[in-house]
């Protein structure tokens, strides 16, 4: 399937990316033979680039992190539960080597975010079915599939898709609409190389990427997911900021205002644009059709993981360490804090949270720079900054969520990353003579 499968410029390295062609398209809707292709991949990988993977220094320095993680846990609260939180960490850095040696060039970027468009719109109609059709179930092949569909969602009246919860979706989803919409801007601009459409017209291609970007923002409404919502925002800024399209600036900006102000704006200016506005968003914004107990809220979480950080500041109390404690202190079950780093902080202590921190800052600062250096080409400047860009909306997105517990997204999030930093040292290896400075 000539749409499916790209070369790879190594012949020697054309079966792992085989396998992580196969395994990104195939993993949204069947993640478990999707991660099998990827992981498989990746070890192959691991087998055939070994010297080049481990004189790495990012590798390297994931290689530190994960001897430290294993360290934290034999001196966690409750070590089962941290030493199973290695899961979480330790393999997807595995990964992120393997994937980082496979990836190499801006046209792998392209075909990949296409890969991960194509296969997102099965998600995104399951989505939309269950909503407004009353699609649920598939609880039977839940062992082959991964996932069952919830009636109307999970919570119900808040759309989650293929995925556990609406949040994850809309962190999926996020990914999706800021791929979706570069491909859709090197579409209308033909700065495409490789299209991973079957479709040899233009004109139909640009119809079926609106489609999927206009599929992709309602389902993003529908999650209720007012960090997706602002991060939608945020990704359409960024490009516009990028292409310097003032147009689209001033026409984001008044929408945004227009909805803040619906929420927040004082009398009678409020009530003026509640007219305009509908109910949906600002009634969500302002949070005013919950009842959330204290226990419930984000500040009482965070409050509750800074004291923690305070009492263990070095070693942490342990990866998954977080949902036992704040359910004997509060007397609520969570799965976690809604901030990712200060959730770091308090289960693996501050000096390895920020070397982790350091190690991730250091890929993305990169980034930039090849950017700033001009050393990618202008006809693949805009793939390479979609990527940048996704990634830094995952980690806001992080900011006020916690991703890291889904398979999907997490190998989503190692992916990107993998491909920034696979993409920054092959140009490092063919411009040795141009520092990244």
């Amino acid at each position: 399937m000539k749409f499916i499968l790209l070369p790879h410029p190594e012949q020697r390295l054309q079966l792992p990316w085989n396998c992580l062609q196969w395994g990104v398209f195939l993993f949204p809707i069947l993640p478990t033979f999707g991660g099998i292709a990827i992981f498989w991949g990746t070890l192959i990988t691991w087998k055939r680039q070994f010297k080049s993977i481990r004189q790495n220094p990012i590798n390297q320095g994931l290689g530190i992190l994960s001897l430290l993680l294993i360290i934290i846990s034999f001196l966690a609260h409750n070590l089962v539960e941290s030493f199973i939180g290695l899961s979480n960490f330790i393999p997807y850095f595995i990964v992120f080597a393997g994937l980082s040696e496979i990836i190499q060039t801006p046209k792998q970027l392209r075909w990949l975010s296409g890969l991960m468009i194509l296969s997102a719109i099965p998600v995104i109609i399951l989505g939309l079915g269950q909503q407004y059709l009353g699609w649920s179930g598939i609880d039977s092949l839940q062992g082959i599939l991964g996932w069952s569909l919830h009636l109307n969602g999970n919570p119900p009246g808040r759309m989650s898709s293929v995925f556990m919860y609406a949040n994850i979706f809309a962190a999926y989803l996020v990914i999706i609409f800021t791929l979706t919409l570069v491909f859709l801007i090197e579409e209308w601009q033909n700065q495409s190389e490789t299209s991973i459409f079957p479709i040899q017209n233009s004109k139909l291609r640009i119809t079926l990427l609106v489609f999927t970007l206009l599929l992709t923002g309602i389902d993003l409404i529908l999650t209720n997911s007012r960090n997706a919502w602002g991060l939608a925002v945020l990704s359409s800024l960024a490009y516009a900021l990028y292409l310097g399209w003032w147009w689209l600036i001033l026409f984001v900006s008044t929408g945004v205002t227009a909805v803040l102000g619906s929420a927040f704006a004082p009398s009678p200016l409020r009530e003026g644009l509640r007219m305009i506005i509908p109910a949906y968003f600002w009634q969500r914004i302002t949070d005013q059709n919950f009842v959330r107990p204290v226990e419930t809220l984000r500040i009482t979480q965070w409050k509750f993981t800074l004291n923690l950080t305070q009492n263990r500041p070095l070693t942490g109390w342990g990866l998954r360490n977080f949902t036992p404690l704040y359910e004997a202190k509060m007397n609520v079950w969570l799965g976690h804090p809604h901030h990712l780093f200060l959730m770091m902080f308090a289960e693996i202590g501050i000096p390895t949270t920020l070397f982790f921190m350091f190690i991730v800052g250091a890929i993305l600062t990169q980034g930039f720079l090849l950017l700033k250096n001009s050393l990618i080409n202008p006809s693949d400047r805009l793939i390479y900054y979609s990527y940048l860009i996704t990634f830094l909306a995952l980690i806001i997105f992080n900011c006020f969520d916690v991703s890291l517990f889904d398979f999907r997204v997490n190998i989503y999030g190692w992916l990107i990353l993998s491909g920034i930093w696979g993409v920054a040292c092959t140009i490092q290896k063919t411009n040795p003579y141009k520092t990244l400075s």
